[in-house]
């Protein structure tokens, strides 16, 4: 293994400022992005109704095991009658037909939102990714505390010109690469789980319907997830297993 003595100045002018430079992007790309976040409109009542029912069949499934054989099967024969028919639809005259984006005001709304957050995320990478390239361009910044295989060289070691230096010594290019995602705790921490700094926002969050989806589909495939629901509980038979673990 080679030892490198790499010069104190490169933490000081080319490590500490891309990492401080990139988390200060972030927070930057996380105010811009609420900024130009449009205000989301209230749901009316039948979109809400068609929305939650829905709702009800995801939860079911994730609670199937917390109710009783009985009460699990009075639900699911509600959920085949209500799933099947049209009753929650808010526009059953267009269930199950393909989506016009240049008609439907909500996806249409979706698209621009979801370039926008695109956008926010492309453009300052892009730009740190240029200015990273032109003017840290070769330097070999620090060794990783873990080995590599030799298909990492390429990735780690961008811009380094040498075939026999070991994959753990990592370029500048390198370290933007691993603060792109590693930085996600650290914007976790400052701006809480729900950020835009380390991924695009989405511009649906908290709907169920994403813009585009069809209910009905939805629907029926909840409705499927629901008929191959295996209930199991920990206490079935559990006279039996205590008396048979114990008269052992």
């Amino acid at each position: 293994m080679q030892d490198l003595l790499l010069d104190p100045v490169l933490r000081t002018w080319v490590l500490i400022p891309i990492f401080v430079i990139m988390i200060l992007i972030g927070l930057l790309r996380h105010n811009l992005t609420i900024l130009l976040r449009s205000k989301p409109k209230a749901l009316d009542a039948k979109t809400l109704r068609e929305q939650r029912i829905i709702l009800r069949a995801a939860n079911l499934r994730g609670n199937a095991n917390n109710l009783l054989p009985d009460a699990l099967e009075q639900r699911k024969a509600f959920f085949n009658n209500v799933l099947r028919s049209d009753e929650y639809l808010k526009d059953p005259a267009s269930a199950g037909k393909p989506v016009n984006f240049l008609t439907d005001e909500s996806a249409l709304e979706g698209i621009v939102e979801s370039m926008k957050g695109n956008m926010m995320m492309i453009v300052p990478q892009t730009i740190i990714m240029t200015w990273i390239s032109e003017f840290f361009a070769g330097f070999i910044l620090l060794k990783l505390p873990f080995p590599l295989t030799i298909r990492f060289k390429s990735i780690f070691q961008s811009g380094v010109a040498t075939t026999d230096l070991p994959v753990q010594w990592v370029s500048s290019i390198s370290w933007y690469f691993i603060n792109l995602f590693g930085l996600k705790s650290v914007y976790s921490l400052l701006l809480g789980s729900d950020n835009a700094a380390s991924e695009p926002a989405n511009p649906a969050v908290g709907q169920i319907l994403q813009p585009g989806q069809d209910p009905k589909k939805m629907m029926l495939s909840e409705l499927e997830s629901i008929h191959i629901i295996d209930h199991k509980c920990l206490l079935d038979s559990v006279e039996s297993r205590i008396l048979e673990r114990y008269n052992a």
